[in-house]
């Protein structure tokens, strides 16, 4: 199952949203253009998404773990303070090469600060209190950064993992991939220091707050 809306309204959905910026457009046309998995990006109905979670948090410190060519970073610096940063994970050096030639020509570009090297080594780093965490990384390792990052997490504060439904394949789990996200799911629901809901936008976004 790998549509879980009808395209027709996914379609309609994107139309009646906020459109990107002009860079933001760029952005993705380059990515289809240059990488293998472009649909590894996060979109526009995402990235909009992001970013009005970013601005309604007043979100200072953002965390973006799998940051691929930065669409989702430069839509939540879009919306945040000229103060805030979003620190981002990657690991694949031509990402975050296109990446950076488009932060370099963003007036938002210089709140982004690219982590490069494995995300669960350079997490650490960071040494603020995180006000909000965008995972879309390795599935398998979801577990991992969600342990990670909850200790760092402002009370308050918000996740949102992407491809929480993985095309629908939760309901059915065939894979490994397709068991982990379907257990990560169901664990975090029965946690009672977090509040959750998971709506089916684009391949699942499951948006925790820290209680």
């Amino acid at each position: 199952m790998d549509v879980l809306v009808n395209p027709l309204i996914e379609q309609y959905c994107e139309d009646m949203t906020s459109g990107e910026s002009a860079l933001l457009k760029e952005l993705a046309k380059i990515t289809y253009q240059r990488t293998r998995y472009p649909h590894n990006m996060s979109g526009r109905l995402v990235g909009q998404t992001l970013k009005l979670l970013a601005t309604l948090t007043h979100s200072r410190v953002i965390l973006e773990v799998g940051m691929f060519t930065g669409y989702a970073a430069l839509s939540m610096a879009e919306g945040i303070a000229e103060n805030a940063v979003v620190y981002c994970c990657e690991t694949n050096p031509r990402a975050i090469s296109i990446a950076q030639s488009f932060f370099d020509r963003s007036p938002h570009g210089h709140k982004i600060k690219v982590l490069f090297g494995r995300a669960l080594d350079t997490i650490p780093e960071i040494a603020e209190p995180l006000d909000m965490v965008f995972l879309d990384a390795d599935k398998k390792a979801y577990f991992d950064y969600l342990e990670c990052i909850l200790p760092m997490l402002k009370q308050g504060g918000i996740i949102v993992i992407d491809d929480a439904l993985w095309r629908g394949r939760v309901l059915s789990p065939t894979e490994a991939r397709d068991q982990v996200i379907a257990d990560l799911n169901s664990h975090i629901v029965a946690r009672n220091d977090v509040e959750n809901v998971l709506l089916p936008v684009r391949h699942g976004l499951n948006i925790l707050r820290k209680l």
